[in-house]
């Protein structure tokens, strides 16, 4: 084959890579408005609702970095929450809290403790089948944009020391959190370091 006929057959396929977009539109934005944040409410979340059981279940799978949940403390929590938000059925989720949140954690209260106004990350957490997708960043700039909204000057979050969490570390890094502090819980079970990221409100 010659090179001109190469090229053409070359320009001829190039329009496959529309193929997705170009003939299934429909296909294609429901794709992507599944990666997009979606609000969960307390009616979703209710004993015996399929998004309920998917939460409960992402969230105990990795129990060891969040902390263990059952359906009546999810609903507590989602209540009281500044932002819960999920991708897909279940993909991906964020938890989050501002300062007037009735909360227990002691996390949640070293920051009570140090500002009088922050929105607290109390868990993220991507399906291992979900990994790669940028769905945690996604949800992270979501929330960034709602507490800037809200008047907020800083999200506030830990990360594991004891046990390590490397690649959390370094996603936090890339975000721009920078260590505020650390700290022994859960009667020296566990270590952590207290992370900050400042806003500029809208």
């Amino acid at each position: 084959m010659g090179i001109r006929n190469t090229r053409a057959c070359l320009r001829q396929r190039r329009p496959a890579y529309f193929f997705a977009t170009g003939l299934f539109p429909d296909l294609y934005d429901r794709r992507m408005s599944d990666q997009k944040p979606q609000p969960v409410t307390t009616a979703e979340i209710s004993p015996g609702t399929a998004l309920g059981a998917a939460l409960l279940t992402l969230n105990n799978d990795h129990a060891q970095q969040l902390s263990w949940l059952d359906a009546p403390r999810l609903r507590q929590l989602v209540e009281q929450s500044f932002l819960t938000r999920r991708i897909g059925n279940l993909e991906a989720f964020l938890l989050s809290f501002d300062q007037s949140a009735r909360y227990d954690s002691p996390n949640f209260l070293w920051f009570c403790a140090r500002f009088p106004r922050f929105v607290y990350v109390d868990r993220i957490v991507v399906a291992s089948s979900a990994r790669g997708r940028g769905h945690a960043r996604r949800l992270y700039d979501d929330l960034f944009r709602h507490a800037a909204a809200a008047g907020h000057e800083r999200v506030v979050c830990e990360v594991n020391t004891q046990p390590p969490n490397p690649a959390s570390d370094a996603f936090h890094a890339a975000l721009g959190f920078v260590e505020v502090g650390a700290a022994s819980v859960y009667d020296g079970n566990r270590t952590v370091r207290y992370l900050s990221r400042e806003l500029t409100p809208r």
